[in-house]
């Protein structure tokens, strides 16, 4: 009687690993709260600064950073990371939030200083005028992002800060509709490049006006979209061009 050979035993499966990432989930629902700033001031901290930049990526304009000081016994409602509101709800917020700050301040790097600086250093320009102009000392100064920006070994980053930290939303609000209201006065001077709708920052329409009339004064000249206009101007700062896809990396702001 023939035996039958035995079966070879079955291959263990594979078993795949999957890499957890952590994101940090955001809505407009979700209120930014005082909880840093509270814990700062348990530790004795009197002045903390919530800041945050705009303006980064546009093309044209100032790059601009908002600071804030709250109060510990008043609140405003409402208040959300700029870009989770519409350009109306952020109008709407602005005189509220200026009036309930102990101190604010919006601090700008021209787009001269960004063509000759470099983003990095025009950004912690803005963050210094900014702080200066508060009028303060800060104690601590909160910074949305993972890239500190601001110096002086008293800072915090908090990732995801403008959705979860109150006075880093403040002060977003605030640098926002500062620096929305200098673009929509600028738009009467360069009529055709739509200043007024996308406040300098990239779109079709924007990217039309400039291959037909070329950039104007408030044009950051040295970033990499200048060399593809007929009368553009090759970019001289590497930095620059690694926000649109160059090799160079450089932290980022916003």
């Amino acid at each position: 009687m023939a035996l039958a050979a035995p079966k070879p035993p079955k291959a263990k499966k594979k078993t795949k690993t999957k890499k957890v990432v952590k994101k940090i989930v955001v809505s407009k629902k979700r209120a930014p709260s005082l909880s840093v700033e509270r814990q700062l001031w348990d530790e004795g901290h009197e002045v903390v600064v919530g800041v945050d930049e705009v303006g980064r990526g546009a093309w044209a304009g100032p790059l601009s950073v908002g600071a804030a000081v709250l109060p510990r016994d008043r609140r405003v409602y409402k208040v959300r990371d700029s870009k989770m509101l519409t350009e109306r709800e952020r109008e709407a917020m602005f005189d509220r939030i200026a009036g309930w700050c102990l101190a604010w301040a919006v601090g700008h790097a021209t787009q001269e200083e960004c063509d000759e600086l470099g983003m990095s250093a025009a950004q912690k320009l803005a963050a210094s005028r900014a702080i200066d102009g508060l009028g303060l000392t800060p104690d601590r100064v909160l910074i949305d992002g993972n890239w500190d920006f601001v110096g002086g070994g008293n800072t915090r980053r908090i990732v995801k800060g403008d959705a979860l930290c109150l006075s880093i939303s403040a002060a977003s609000v605030l640098a926002k509709v500062t620096r929305d209201r200098m673009m929509r006065a600028e738009a009467e001077h360069f009529p055709g490049y739509d200043f007024e709708l996308n406040k300098g920052y990239p779109c079709p329409r924007h990217k039309m006006a400039l291959q037909a009339w070329g950039p104007t004064s408030i044009h950051r000249r040295s970033w990499v979209f200048m060399e593809h206009l007929p009368w553009g101007v090759r970019p001289t700062e590497p930095a620059q061009a690694a926000l649109f896809g160059g090799s160079v990396s450089e932290p980022t702001g916003e």
